[in-house]
């Protein structure tokens, strides 16, 4: 194994939309902040060698394979990404820290508890870091919503809202994939919900309660032989909250929302003022302090620039905003700054783990048509 200041091997499974996240990433982490050694692209996973062999020529990868389990016990990788649909996370992240490789896996852990409970042992047995893919902690502006709440700019905080939605199910024609069937999860809830749940816990805490409802606009869609298939997951759900520490908390996701195309929102609430944030407009924060001249009440809008770190190491001037892609690099750096044992911010197996808890304690939620105790 790699000492933690030598370049690690990198190993990725799955090439789709995340996947070539993490390849950028771990392509550009060296070249962006200048701090870090350059990691080795040694293998890359998919389901058939010709089209792993292409993909690692695109990804800058110098091998590939069709056995991921080739790839987790290679001696020449130190650290495996994850990228596969959900149900392939468990199985693959145990074997990975098993063979005492470190991981960076997509969220959300598991469609089943139990199997991310294993995913947690595996990873404090193993003394590996493994690290969830939930980069909007990432984000400068988020970061300068973290300080502006530690530092007292809002007051005491005593609600948050929070709303997640995309429209790339709100079409009742588009065909029925892996996110609508069972074996996904539960749909929006863990697709989407654990996003917003990430940045909440950040925060403010765990979630302590509870009260979830859950939707299913479209229960057909046509499957890829063109026969109408039962939808098994609900692409709508809305969660009443109450966090750890007793403030209170609501959550809305909605993943056939026309026209919202990667919206995050949330509304910090305090005794003196108030915190807007849309991860649409992910290089700005609103910011409404209360008090002095009523004629000049309303908010101000904060723009990232590079006094908000680490924009800073992707830009030199404000105004030119980062993106999704940019948040993926910066969490790679966190995930290499842990790997060294040196300060980060990440949201660990451990972490995840407590994100994980709620949203099953939602789904019970919804079972019983009441508050649970998310335990």
């Amino acid at each position: 194994m790699a000492e933690p200041h030598a370049p690690l091997g990198v190993g990725l499974i799955g090439t789709g939309y995340m996947g070539k996240c993490h390849a950028l990433a771990w392509n550009a982490v060296g070249a962006v902040f200048g701090d870090v050694a350059r990691p080795r692209l040694e293998m890359l996973c998919e389901t058939s060698d010709a089209y792993a062999s292409a993909r690692a020529e695109e990804f800058g990868f110098a091998r590939s394979t069709s056995d991921w389990r080739a790839l987790v016990s290679d001696p020449a990788v130190d650290v495996v990404s994850i990228t596969t649909p959900n149900a392939f996370h468990p199985e693959m992240a145990i074997a990975a820290l098993q063979a005492g490789k470190h991981v960076w896996c997509e969220k959300p852990m598991a469609p089943d508890f139990a199997d991310a409970q294993a995913m947690c042992a595996a990873a404090e047995a193993s003394g590996r870091v493994a690290i969830l893919g939930y980069n909007y902690i990432q984000n400068p502006a988020f970061r300068e919503i973290t300080l502006l709440i530690s530092d007292g700019a809002i007051g005491t905080p005593f609600q948050i809202r929070a709303e997640m939605d995309e429209d790339f199910m709100a079409d009742p024609d588009t065909p029925f994939f892996w996110k609508n069937a069972s074996s996904s999860g539960y749909g929006a809830l863990d697709d989407f919900a654990v996003h917003p749940l990430s940045l909440i816990q950040r925060l403010f805490g765990r979630v302590d309660r509870v009260f979830c409802d859950m939707a299913m606009p479209y229960p057909l869609r046509r499957d890829e032989a063109g026969e109408m298939r039962a939808v098994e997951t609900h692409d709508m759900a809305n969660m009443l909250m109450r966090l750890e520490g007793g403030m209170q908390a609501s959550l809305q996701v909605n993943r056939c929302a026309w026209g919202r195309k990667g919206r995050i929102a949330l509304q910090v609430f305090g005794s003196n003022g108030s915190i807007l944030y849309d991860q649409e407009r992910m290089n700005e924060v609103e910011l409404y302090r209360a008090g002095g001249d009523a004629r000049e009440h309303g908010f101000t809008r904060i723009l990232t620039g590079p006094q908000h770190p680490p924009y800073d190491r992707f830009i030199p001037a404000p105004g030119h905003g980062l993106g999704f892609n940019d948040l993926k690099v910066v969490e790679c750096r966190e995930i290499l700054s842990a790997i060294a044992g040196e300060a980060s911010s990440v949201v660990s197996f451990a972490d995840g783990l407590e994100i994980e808890r709620a949203v099953h304690a939602a789904a019970r939620s919804f079972e019983v048509g009441g508050w649970v105790d998310v335990g």
